[in-house]
């Protein structure tokens, strides 16, 4: 009986831990965003030949870490940038690159394995 009475004890607390959290998901979600087009514009700002897959992780690390919402809204930009791009490119030959970075700085990977040599810090 104890058994029984821990084991449903713990199995309400997971729930009610897991379920506790859902207010703070659309946040994290819009903060992922903000992330996701902060990376944009810095790309665009440094305008550095080969540093696209840098600013492709980044945005999907600085995002993931805000939570599973962040994470959420990393993917879902990233999947569907890269599907409108698919659509409008001519050789799709380095959307499967953009998308190892974007997973690699979506699940924790160091966003500086991207970066090319000589891009400036700022």
């Amino acid at each position: 009986m104890k058994l029984i009475l821990a084991v449903l004890v713990l199995a309400l607390v997971l729930v009610v831990g897991t379920q506790a959290q859902w207010h703070r998901y659309p946040g994290q979600a819009i903060g992922g965003a903000k992330d996701m087009y902060r990376a944009y514009q810095d790309m665009r700002k440094a305008n550095w030949r080969g540093a696209d897959k840098y600013f492709h992780a980044r945005g999907n690390y600085d995002a993931a870490r805000r939570g599973p919402g962040g994470k959420w809204a990393a993917r879902v930009i990233s999947d569907g940038r890269e599907a409108l791009q698919g659509l409008s490119r001519r050789g799709n030959s380095d959307a499967a690159a953009d998308q190892a970075a974007n997973r690699w700085g979506r699940n924790g990977g160091n966003p500086n394995r991207y970066r090319p040599k000589g891009l400036p810090r700022k």
